[in-house]
């Protein structure tokens, strides 16, 4: 193994992240240090891309602040990350959303995932099992 990768693996420390891609809307809590001072901002966008690896992998959010668009790149194991929560699951088939950038309007949307909890998925069952007609063999 490469000595300077090893020392990386071993230095930094890894916090639980939720597993999001690209085509996510995702909240960061950021530590931000003004002066002496030290607050929390959250930066909510769609996550454009994940790239990297280990220690050195990163992702990049996209929001739009006053019809501007603003990118931000956060290293995956900052220490000046707080927490990072999924908000939306995104359908996109790339795993770099670049296209984001220059689309307006309904093309600058990105569909969400719909999920289902169990209990609607066994009602659906149940009322497509009962509505199905019933064939007796003679």
């Amino acid at each position: 193994m490469n000595l300077v990768k090893y020392v990386e693996e071993q230095l930094v420390v890894k916090k639980a992240m939720p597993d999001f891609k690209a085509g996510d809307t995702i909240t960061v809590n950021y530590k931000i240090k003004e002066g002496d001072k030290e607050r929390i901002q959250q930066y909510q966008g769609v996550v454009i891309q994940r790239r990297g690896m280990g220690a050195s992998s990163s992702f990049t959010v996209r929001k739009v602040s006053n019809g501007v668009g603003v990118e931000r790149v956060f290293p995956t194991y900052s220490p000046f990350i707080e927490s990072v929560e999924v908000n939306k699951e995104g359908v996109v088939r790339r795993a770099r959303i670049y296209y984001i950038r220059n689309a307006k309007g309904k093309k600058g949307r990105i569909e969400e995932k719909q999920r289902l909890s169990s209990d609607e998925i066994a009602a659906a069952a149940a009322n497509k099992a009962a509505a199905a007609p019933v064939v007796e063999k003679v």
